[in-house]
């Protein structure tokens, strides 16, 4: 098949470029070479490359960021999404859109399913959630494939933030009562490597299995590197930040496994060997 990815410069980006190309002709665009708020541009990008799959990983995903650059968060989020769209709709090209866990407000307690009430709290949940309508309204054929607390190795994450701050920190405050799955970037791109295989669309809840909150996550990357740090468990109100973020958005790959797929490996693993790169 041939398969655009837009955002191959991201950390997620450069996973799907390495996993995509073993069975599929690539093409990729970068935000240097794609301005997809420039919705003429994006058409005749997407037109010249006549793609059969379109995997959109460009995103403003600085979610505190987004509080303060509302209007840049829309643009890209919302309207860049849009635009990507109305592309895939000209050339019927599939659509791959990622999104997020933000999309919900984490008060249901339990894992989400694809199909539980969307409720983002942010400006990045509420635009991502935006581009999620768009895709929806103007297309027939798209996976929305919703994923969270994403870390890979060609992007700064959680992880190397951690184990830079033990650099010069004796102790490290962490958030211990936000609750989600950390999923490593190669093991989305192989799972949506399967997804556009087939013609099965819809929206689907894609991530590492088990759960955690950041501190325990936390303990659990540092227990690995063997380092002997600190932590401090503080609340999501004690750490303060701009934007508000869901307590519990731990997502339930629901509609992958009713499809059959197979189940994606604990972040545990995962995080073992992604620290066995660093």
């Amino acid at each position: 098949m041939k398969v655009l990815i837009i955002g191959s410069e991201g950390m997620l980006g450069h996973d799907l470029v390495d996993i995509l190309s073993e069975e599929n002709e690539i093409s990729t665009t970068t935000i240097d070479t794609l301005d997809i708020t420039d919705i003429e541009k994006t058409i005749e990008t997407v037109k010249n490359i006549n793609p059969d799959v379109v995997v959109h990983a460009a995103a403003f995903t600085d979610v505190d960021g987004s509080e303060s650059k509302a209007d840049l968060a829309y643009q890209v989020n919302v309207l860049g999404s849009r635009n990507v769209a109305v592309a895939c709709r000209e050339t019927d090209s599939a659509l791959v859109y990622i999104c997020t866990d933000y999309v919900f407000d984490g008060t249901k307690g339990t894992p989400y399913q694809e199909y539980d009430q969307t409720n983002p709290l942010s400006v990045y949940g509420k635009t991502k959630h935006l581009g999620e309508v768009y895709v929806r309204d103007l297309l027939s054929k798209f996976y929305i494939v919703r994923t969270s607390w994403l870390y890979g190795y060609h992007g700064p994450n959680f992880i190397t933030t951690m184990l830079k701050l033990a650099e010069t920190h004796d102790t490290i405050s962490v958030v211990s009562d936000q609750i989600g799955s950390p999923t490593y970037t190669v093991d989305l791109a192989k799972a949506i490597a399967k997804l556009i295989k087939k013609p099965a669309y819809g929206i689907y809840h894609v991530t590492n299995s088990d759960h955690c909150s950041w501190y325990e996550y936390a303990q659990l990357i540092f227990e690995i590197a063997g380092k002997d740090i600190d932590l401090k468990p503080v609340t999501t109100e004690e750490f303060g930040s701009p934007a508000p973020r869901p307590k519990y958005s731990v997502l339930d790959n629901y509609n992958w496994k009713m499809e059959g797929f197979p189940k994606i490996r604990s972040y545990k693993d995962a995080l073992k060997e992604y620290m066995q790169l660093l």
